[in-house]
């Protein structure tokens, strides 16, 4: 069958064939429908060297944002899962015995120093490919949503979904004020869950028209990235600042003026795994607000996104590529030219 694959570090993917996979006890094969492009993706073949923390030993199939149809069960499988129906795949893969994964949040497994792959798609094989395999109980039934604009759901809409889930105590009640700042796949998708989920004033932010217009489309309040973007947020609140940030960026100028942007009590997410720093100061961090940090989410979080998807509230802005032009999905995903999320589709010509 096709496939990417991360051959080897700091080298773009090659697609290629590699053997169709065969589903082991507690896991199911599925035919994939769709496969997200994410740029962790690209951190993974351009950015992380051998022996780095984080670093996913080659080689495997790229691709940790999937959906498809269940194709065959391993040993051991049954019950909820049907053959032939569509699914959409939590991505994270833990011990599956501590707490943390006892409670869904495999993200956080106390023993992922142990375990020889963080997730489908990063260390395990994924599912830019024909064929997958994946845990059973990793499954979230989709009914007859279309799985393929559905796939970028398990990682662009699940990690904007746990951070503002997190945050909603602070946009609780009226007159609250909710800041997103980057406009790529994840932060379209957190401007709708925001709109879905509270009464809030979404004000969104980022230096590309189109971006922007998307947003507006949404139901944001929009201001371009620029010398008097703390000032323009500032005015849209009335001088109070807002009540919760969200960083799809961070970078440090990035979360630096979320952090300027901030009232009084109020909560900074940095969800996007930038790289930047930020710096504390008794005398000017808003009283009682504090800048906290969220990863990927959970299986019961991704049920809830699935509902929201379900019922219209949320719907990612999708580009479709066929596998033969994967590669190029990705070519276009480093240069910036892709908005919303690229999604591989085996079956597209």
């Amino acid at each position: 069958m096709r496939a990417v694959v991360f051959e080897n570090y700091e080298q773009f993917p090659s697609l290629t064939d590699v053997p169709k996979p065969e589903p082991g006890p507690g896991e199911v094969l599925l035919r994939v429908a769709g496969a997200g492009a994410c740029h962790s993706d690209v951190s993974v073949y351009r950015h992380f060297k051998e022996g780095q923390p984080g670093a996913q030993k080659p080689p495997f199939v790229l691709g940790h944002e999937n959906s498809g149809w269940v194709e065959a069960l391993g040993e051991g499988v049954s019950g909820r899962v049907e053959v032939g129906a569509a699914y959409l795949v939590y991505g994270p893969i833990g011990c599956g015995h501590c707490r943390k994964c006892a409670r869904g949040q495999d993200t956080y497994c106390e023993n992922a120093a142990t375990m020889p792959y963080l997730a489908t798609g990063l260390g395990r094989d994924g599912g830019m490919a024909e064929y997958m395999t994946a845990p059973a109980h990793h499954l979230v039934p989709l009914g007859d949503a279309d799985p393929v604009a559905a796939a970028p759901l398990s990682d662009a809409g699940l990690t904007p979904y746990h951070a503002i889930k997190q945050a909603l105590p602070h946009l609780a009640g009226g007159g609250r004020n909710a800041l997103v700042i980057g406009l790529g796949g994840l932060g379209q998708i957190g401007v709708q869950i925001l709109r879905a989920l509270t009464g809030a004033t979404v004000i969104a932010t980022d230096v590309k028209p189109e971006a922007l217009a998307r947003a507006r489309e949404n139901g944001a309040v929009t201001v371009a990235g620029g010398a008097r973007q703390v000032e323009e947020i500032r005015e849209i609140t009335g001088g109070r600042g807002v009540d919760a940030a969200f960083d799809f960026v961070g970078v440090t100028p990035t979360i630096a003026a979320a952090a300027a942007s901030m009232a009084q009590g109020g909560r900074l997410t940095v969800v996007g795994i930038g790289g930047g720093t930020h710096e504390f100061s008794f005398f000017t961090t808003p009283y009682e607000s504090y800048v906290t940090n969220t990863y990927w989410g959970t299986v019961e979080d991704l049920w809830e996104v699935v509902d929201l998807y379900r019922a219209g509230q949320i719907s990612p802005d999708v580009e479709r590529f066929g596998m033969e032009d994967a590669l190029e999905a990705y070519r276009r995903l480093e240069a910036g030219e892709v908005s919303g999320r690229a999604v591989v589709v085996p079956g597209q010509k």
